[in-house]
């Protein structure tokens, strides 16, 4: 049986052990990254594929195909209604990186509201050196406690922030999304959400309901005072709404690890150094080494239980 591996590098294979998945009983072709151009001969008589970011269409499927490994959790890179047609199992991975994104996403809050970055530059370029008094006071801080925060998205990764955010002594408040089943917990509509929040932090997948979830009239609800932080997905948010919302100081502040097109090889409108009090990752919030070789556990679990006859993680 033939395994090939479309994009190890995307994993940081020089820091992470793919042998738990290499050493599983097919013969391997593992491939750094992998070209559109490329993609047909390299799978050509595969029976397991995995791939992280390389997409994988309806012409892909080819008769040999029987399984397709995703390795991440997002599935828009693989056309699931035609994997199930042609009856290719696929699964994804979930829960690898929760430590890592909520980590992340808490450095950026805590970043924002302490205007960490504006302090230290202002401590270097010698601002602080001539200031008449012993500390500077140029920009404001305000306290998380006491504050709302709002989460959109309540799986473990909004979950996991919100127990940080309490930890705060923030009060955490969980959007409704009339598209999604919610849980037990107590949620409240969207818009009231963003009127009441003092920090919105992005945790839900990217579907067509959720493209631009956040857009000009979502962004003219959310108090002057707000921050916004989209540590899921780029297409959440209409980037040139939010680079406006930003110029035009209708929120405070951003953090933003990840865009729309990815790598941002088109520009993009939140690439600006003007804009105030912005802080973008090159969506690096899951890449902990720890989160990164549990993805590759996970992943070698998944095809390890496939192969026994018992798929788990499937997509539907």
């Amino acid at each position: 049986m033939k395994g090939v591996i479309l994009d190890a590098d995307s994993l940081g294979s020089q820091d992470v052990d793919l042998r738990l998945i290499t050493d599983l009983p097919l013969s391997w072709a593992v491939y750094g990254n992998t070209e559109p151009a490329e993609l047909a001969e390299r799978i050509a008589g595969a029976e397991v594929v995995l791939t992280n970011k390389v997409l994988i269409g309806p012409a892909n499927l080819t008769p040999e195909l029987r399984y397709i490994g995703v390795l991440a959790t997002g599935t828009n890179v693989v056309d699931i209604s035609a994997a199930r047609a042609s009856g290719v199992v696929v699964t994804n991975v979930t829960g690898y990186g929760t430590g890592s994104v909520v980590q992340h996403t808490w450095a950026m809050v805590l970043a924002l509201t302490t205007r960490l970055a504006d302090y230290n530059i202002a401590a270097l370029d010698g601002r602080w050196a001539n200031s008449p008094t012993f500390c500077l006071l140029d920009y404001p801080v305000s306290e998380l406690a006491g504050k709302t925060l709002g989460i959109i998205g309540y799986g473990r990764l909004g979950q996991g922030v919100a127990e940080i955010g309490r930890a705060f002594s923030m009060r955490v408040a969980i959007a409704s999304l009339p598209w999604r089943q919610s849980g037990g917990e107590t949620r409240i509509p969207l818009d009231r959400l963003l009127r009441e929040a003092d920090v919105v932090s992005l945790h839900c997948p990217l579907t067509a309901e959720t493209r631009h979830l956040i857009g000009r009239r979502q962004l003219a609800m959310m108090k002057r005072s707000a921050l916004l932080i989209n540590c899921a997905r780029g297409g959440l948010v209409d980037e040139r709404a939010l680079a406006d919302a930003l110029k035009a100081g209708e929120i405070a502040g951003a953090g933003v690890d990840v865009l729309t097109e990815e790598p941002p090889v088109d520009g993009n409108p939140l690439l600006n150094l003007d804009l105030p009090n912005l802080i973008i990752t090159p969506h690096s919030a899951w890449v902990a080494r720890e989160a990164r070789q549990r993805l590759v556990t996970l992943a070698a679990d998944n095809l390890r239980s496939y192969l026994a006859g018992s798929p788990v993680n499937q997509v539907l």
